[in-house]
């Protein structure tokens, strides 16, 4: 998956994107409030069945749009619910922006390896094509480098560093969002 696209996920998922970019956002490296209010408004009357009915894992991808909009708390009770290695992904990664690095570790630990993986690393090596001087390098996804460069970038406002690791966020958001929503 090179270009994320919106509309893979039905037209109520794709109205709801666009409140805040479209799939595009850059979500924060440390956790605020919700990004949306209309998008949590309407998230809280929604289920993971009538959103996602078709999707692999339908309450991995609701965690998923929640934690897009940057709606922590939402986000956090679907994951830590979740028995699934994509909802442990997703806890794992809120923690990341909580921020609590051994938290996240944690539950990185406990995912192992996970097929969109390969994904991220190939979209992470085109990313730092554009940021040579950004601390972070991987041939092969590493999440336990990825929240340490993370922290490194939290203190580097503007730095090449942040950009950097922005984007391999988002990356990783559309990435493993695409993997829990669409059909299965």
């Amino acid at each position: 998956m090179e270009e994320f696209d919106s509309t893979n996920y039905g037209e109520e998922v794709a109205r709801l994107l666009t409140l805040d970019g479209n799939g595009q956002r850059l979500m924060p490296l440390t956790c605020g409030s919700c990004s949306s209010r209309e998008a949590s408004q309407i998230l809280k009357t929604r289920t993971a069945q009538g959103l996602f009915p078709n999707a692999r894992n339908r309450d991995a991808a609701l965690a998923g749009l929640w934690l897009y909009f940057s709606c922590f708390e939402e986000a956090h009770q679907i994951a830590q619910e979740s028995d699934s290695a994509e909802g442990a992904l997703w806890h794992a990664i809120l923690h990341r922006q909580e921020p609590d690095a051994g938290n996240a570790a944690y539950w990185f630990r406990r995912v192992g390896t996970h097929p969109v993986y390969s994904a991220v690393a190939r979209r992470t090596v085109k990313i730092l094509e554009k940021y040579p001087d950004a601390e972070f390098r991987t041939g092969r996804w590493d999440p336990f480098a990825f929240v340490d460069f993370c922290e490194r970038a939290r203190t580097q406002q503007g730095s090449a560093q942040e950009h950097a690791a922005l984007e391999i966020q988002r990356a990783e958001w559309q990435i493993l969002f695409d993997y829990c929503a669409r059909a299965r």
